[in-house]
Formats: C-alpha cells, structure tokens, sequence
C-alpha cells in the first residue's frame, strides 16, 4: 500500500475540527481552566478579565423563571444553588447575569454562554448569592 499508514490517517483525522460544533462552543474555557488548584483565579482568568469569553457548562435550575440571573456548572445539577446546603454545590460555578430574561433550559443539557467576565468577590443584591467568578451581559445556547 503507498497511502499513508492508517494509525497517520487516524491521528490525522482526529485533529480535523468537527463540522457540527457552534460557533459559540470555539475556543471555550474550560469552568476548571479559571481556578487554580487552591481556588485562586488562574492566570488564564486573570488574563481574560473583561474580555467576552465563551464557557461550557450546564445551567443549573433557577430559583425564578422572570430572572436574568442563573448559575453555570461543571456537571448536571438537579437542585438550585438556594435549595441545597453550600457542602453539596462545586466550587467551580459561575454566576450568569444575561442581556434577557432567561429561557430555562434543563439541567442535564449542555449549553455555551458567552459574556463579559468578571472576577471578584460580589455579592447579588436580588438573591444574595455570593459568586467570586461571573459572566455579565451573557447570552447561551445549546451545545
């Protein structure tokens, strides 16, 4: 056979960018990727504070459905951040402020939100969650 040796052709193959991604899901940090191992905000963070960045994440139920406000996770979250006790939610959540209401999508559904980021300790005046990451004038999508 004179063609490339099939382990090149697959390793090749993989690196192709797949055609069904969003727009939205290009260049996506990782929620990880903004903490440090000791919960410090990483250098990757820092880096893009202010800047428009698009994160990964599930949104977790809402507390109200006429809100612009909603919490970003790693992992599916059944319960809203209000109705649990603090030991059972990740530290690595982020506090999403939209440009609209939010459209509540269901938990175990992956979703892009792309916003301005913020660092910081702040503490929502409306529902009194604390957050120390967040993404302001945010919009989302379905993955």
């Amino acid at each position: 056979m004179t063609g490339l040796p099939r382990r090149s052709l697959i390793l090749g193959l993989s690196a192709l960018p797949f055609a069904g991604v969003s727009r939205a899901a290009e260049g996506a940090i990782l929620l990880r990727d903004l903490y440090n191992k000791d919960l410090s905000f990483s250098a990757l963070a820092e880096a893009n504070k202010g800047q428009r960045i698009t994160v990964d994440g599930f949104m977790a139920p809402p507390l109200r459905a006429d809100s612009n406000f909603f919490v970003l996770t790693r992992r599916p979250m059944a319960t809203c951040p209000f109705c649990s006790s603090a030991a059972d939610w990740p530290t690595d959540i982020v506090a999403i402020y939209t440009k609209r209401l939010v459209k509540v999508i269901a938990f175990n559904i992956p979703i892009a939100v792309t916003g301005l980021l913020e660092l910081g300790t702040y503490k929502d005046p409306e529902f009194g969650f604390v957050s120390r990451v967040r993404l302001a004038d945010a919009s989302y999508e379905r993955k």
